[in-house]
């Protein structure tokens, strides 16, 4: 028989990656009481992300998830400077903007001057510039010659996936979250329409409220369409004492390269249908330093610092699960593929709402659990 442990917490979460820290220090800072399980933290996929803000050249369409990702774009200032004052930890968070560079052979690129008016005239959330070829050299020098022209997004951003891990770990520590390490959740215990409790090797934890943000490893809670597509990514680094010339995001053609202001430059990302295959593999790191060097050929020359690879929570329309489940006293906060660094300070923002105040945004209707049973 399982020894019973009650958490004694208004709030129990399972799942200790961003979005589930961002919860808790949310609900902590409103009062509530918190208990975070957690298996192993240095899987998240938090800590292998590259930290973009980027809702804008990731060109979203029109709709509920572009508008949640301007929104948390915009919570980004406040969210970081609070950790920062809260722990005295740094985020990385640098309003450096982002190009997307294009290249004349991309199919939806040929540009010429005569063109270039009605590119500019793309409704793209404002302010979206288009800069040609003259002008995107000029902007960033270093640029490959086959670049003819890109958008540049000045509102787009980024921050530094594992400082902000770090920070917002302290934080819910600091603010008296009770965070338990190495406990994996094997099952929820349910009765009805209502979790009763959630099952550990170290016992049976309780609580009035669970929220579940597992991320890639969803699926095996709850029969919800959460699968892991993973990422490999890698990083060089300019030497000390050079000048890093690179001072904005590129978004190229399936590259990111993300250049921190401690000289770090950080490159992805594959997106693998592999399951929980670990490692990375030679052809994946091929594949970005070829994407990479064509794009801005000066990262050919600099050391190679690092590889890594994480498991992103995909769901098939690409979209999270957020707010209600199949029981009323739990909540998703799953499934947000590439933009859970992005997501974080909104989804911790709406979803506390709802769970302390019964205050549910229109905008969580287009991430509700039950559009995959309708489909189904």
């Amino acid at each position: 028989m399982v020894a019973r442990s009650d958490t004694g917490s208004d709030v129990l979460i399972v799942g200790g990656g961003v979005i589930g820290l961002a919860i808790a220090l949310e609900l902590r800072l409103r009062g509530a009481t918190v208990t975070v399980l957690t298996r192993n933290f240095n899987e998240a996929a938090s800590h292998a992300a590259a930290g973009m803000l980027a809702p804008q050249a990731e060109k979203l369409p029109p709709g509920a998830m572009l508008e949640l990702c301007l929104r948390s774009r915009s919570l980004y200032p406040d969210w970081t400077q609070k950790l920062e004052t809260l722990t005295g930890l740094p985020t990385g968070y640098w309003s450096c903007g982002i190009l997307a560079p294009v290249y004349e052979s991309e199919s939806d690129a040929n540009v010429s001057a005569s063109t270039a008016a009605n590119l500019s005239a793309i409704q793209l959330p404002p302010p979206a510039h288009w800069l040609d070829r003259v002008t995107i050299h000029q902007h960033q020098p270093g640029l490959s010659q086959e670049v003819i022209g890109g958008w540049w997004y000045p509102d787009d951003a980024q921050v530094d996936n594992r400082l902000l891990t770090k920070a917002l770990r302290a934080a819910v520590c600091d603010a008296g979250v009770a965070w338990r390490e190495s406990t994996t959740v094997q099952k929820i215990l349910q009765r009805g329409d209502r979790v009763l409790g959630v099952q550990t090797a170290n016992g049976t934890f309780q609580a009035a409220h669970y929220v579940l943000a597992t991320g890639a490893w969803s699926q095996d809670l709850l029969p919800i369409p959460v699968l892991p597509r993973k990422g490999q990514m890698l990083s060089v680094q300019v030497p000390t004492g050079a000048t890093l010339a690179l001072q904005s995001v590129l978004f190229g053609s399936e590259i990111y390269i993300v250049p921190r202001q401690d000289g770090r430059i950080v490159v992805g990302a594959t997106s693998e249908a592999v399951g929980f295959t670990p490692e990375n593999t030679p052809e994946g790191v091929q594949a970005l330093l070829e994407r990479a060097t064509r794009l801005y050929p000066a990262l050919s020359s600099l050391p190679l610092q690092e590889v890594w690879w994480g498991f992103r929570p995909a769901t098939p329309d690409e979209l999270p699960l957020l707010g209600a489940s199949p029981y009323g006293n739990l909540t998703l906060a799953t499934g947000h593929y590439r933009n859970g660094i992005l997501l974080a300070p909104a989804t911790a923002q709406l979803l506390v709402d709802r769970i302390l105040h019964q205050q549910s945004d229109p905008l969580l209707d287009a991430f509700h659990w039950s559009r995959f049973k309708a489909a189904s």
